[in-house]
C-alpha cells in the first residue's frame, strides 16, 4: 500500500488515495479539489447515524472525517509519501451534524522535519458554520 500511495502522490492524484484505504470505503469518505484546495467529504450513510431520534451523524464518524482530512491535507501540501502517524487529535464538537453530507478542509499550520500540526474544520451547508473542528499533530516518516 505504501508504494501505491507514493505513486498516486507523485502522479498528482491525492484524492485517489481514498480508494485504497479500507475504512474510507466503509465510512464513505471521499476527497476532491476545488478553488480553495482539498476538501474531504463524509457522505450521508445510514450506518453513520449515531442518534436515530434526531438523525444526527455519530461523533466517531465526524472524528474520523476530521483526522482523515488532516492526513489528506498533509499528503497534498507536504512531500510525505506515506501515512503519517497520529500523535494526538483534539476535537471540538460545535453543533449537531445532521443526516447529510459533511465536508472538511484542513490547513497545515506548521510542518517541521518530524512533526506536522494541522487544523481542520467540518461543515455541512455553510462553511462559516462549522459542526466540528480539530487540531492534530502527526509524526512524519
Amino acid at each position: 500500500m505504501k508504494q501505491t500511495i507514493a505513486q498516486l502522490k507523485k502522479a498528482g492524484r491525492v484524492p485517489d488515495v481514498n480508494e485504497i484505504i479500507p475504512y474510507t470505503r466503509t465510512l464513505g469518505l471521499e476527497s476532491f479539489e476545488d478553488e480553495g484546495g482539498l476538501v474531504t467529504v463524509l457522505r450521508r450513510r445510514e450506518t453513520n447515524i449515531g442518534n436515530t431520534v434526531f438523525r444526527a451523524v455519530h461523533g466517531g464518524a465526524i472524528g474520523a472525517l476530521l483526522e482523515h482530512a488532516a492526513i489528506m491535507q498533509l499528503f497534498a501540501e507536504t512531500p510525505a509519501a506515506v501515512v503519517p502517524k497520529t500523535v494526538n487529535v483534539s476535537i471540538d464538537y460545535l453543533r449537531q451534524a445532521r443526516d447529510t453530507d459533511t465536508f472538511a478542509r484542513g490547513v497545515v499550520i506548521r510542518q517541521g522535519r518530524r512533526i506536522a500540526n494541522v487544523r481542520v474544520e467540518a461543515w455541512q451547508d455553510d462553511p462559516t458554520k462549522p459542526v466540528a473542528a480539530a487540531h492534530a499533530h502527526f509524526r512524519l516518516a
